[in-house]
């Protein structure tokens, strides 16, 4: 049963924001739910758009939290620029940029996959004084060949390389297997696949190999970090290797590793409602401290 006060909130239209983030290029994001809540900013993975987030966004959690997604740079409707995947720098400004101009107050940031690597640029670069936690799910923290090899799942490594093809329908083959290996517990609706499959081909071939060819570690910064952070990761995940997630809590002060047994690469699709129970929890925890 869905109440009343859910429904004024699952039904609000997003507020979309264009926001210039490092170097001046234009970030899509958009807001919505509860303006006066805890913020939290989503962050999507690799080749993926805001609109992952669909099931937190369009849940219980819009009636007491304000839901902040963003499509990184070279993805979904922000712009494209043909360089500058490599430079921390860049990600860290454009995180910084969405903080400031939506003056998020100690925003929780939830990364997914990649967007483990643009929250450590962030705070390499910015430190940690303006996030109240972080949401690693399914999340890598270090790039570089050696590190793929041993973080990156089946999935990636079997269809990596015709991610960075420029021919079109390379690419669109590789990204339409690959999603079906993103979920556990069942198979995307057709509905469902095709959505994704979308979100993945606009995001062109340079900014695959832009962001893939950088080397970065952040075991350091892991291991400095003094806000609370969650780490999740599907059992299933065949996208980023299991022990990633194990990896990093071990890494990581004040943190806490959560698997989901029927989950893959998205758990956040695979199990929603445990997942945004979870995250619910994770924020009511920070806000005891």
């Amino acid at each position: 049963m869905v109440n009343n006060k859910q429904l004024q909130f699952e039904w609000q239209k997003p507020t979309a924001h264009l926001v210039t983030g490092g170097g001046g290029v234009k970030l899509h994001v958009e807001e919505s739910g509860n303006a006066h809540g805890q913020p939290l900013l989503f962050i999507h993975g690799g080749s993926q758009s805001h609109l992952c987030w669909n099931k937190q966004l369009y849940s219980e959690l819009a009636s007491d939290f304000r839901l902040v997604t963003m499509d990184l740079r070279g993805h979904g409707l922000s712009e494209k620029p043909k360089d500058g995947y490599g430079e921390a720098q860049l990600w860290a400004d454009d995180i910084h940029a969405i903080i400031q101009e939506l003056n998020l107050m100690q925003p929780i940031l939830v990364g997914w996959s990649f967007a483990g690597i643009p929250i450590l640029d962030y705070i390499r670069v910015y430190g940690e004084k303006d996030i109240g936690g972080i949401y690693f799910v399914g999340a890598i923290t270090r790039l570089g060949r050696e590190a793929s090899m041993v973080d990156l799942g089946s999935a990636t490594l079997q269809f990596s390389t015709s991610f960075f093809s420029n021919e079109p329908m390379i690419r669109v083959h590789a990204l339409d297997q690959w999603l079906k290996q993103c979920v556990h517990h069942k198979e995307l609706s057709q509905e469902e696949h095709y959505f994704f499959l979308g979100c993945n081909v606009i995001v062109p071939a340079y900014v695959h190999q832009g962001i893939f060819t950088r080397q970065v570690t952040n075991d350091d910064l892991l291991a400095s970090l003094t806000k609370p952070v969650l780490v999740a990761q599907g059992m299933h995940d065949r996208t980023v290797n299991l022990g990633v997630g194990q990896r990093i809590a071990e890494i990581t002060p004040s943190s806490r590793l959560s698997l989901y047994e029927e989950a893959g690469h998205a758990v956040f699709w695979d199990q929603p409602e445990r997942f945004n129970h979870e995250l619910r929890e994770f924020i009511n925890s920070i806000s005891l401290n």
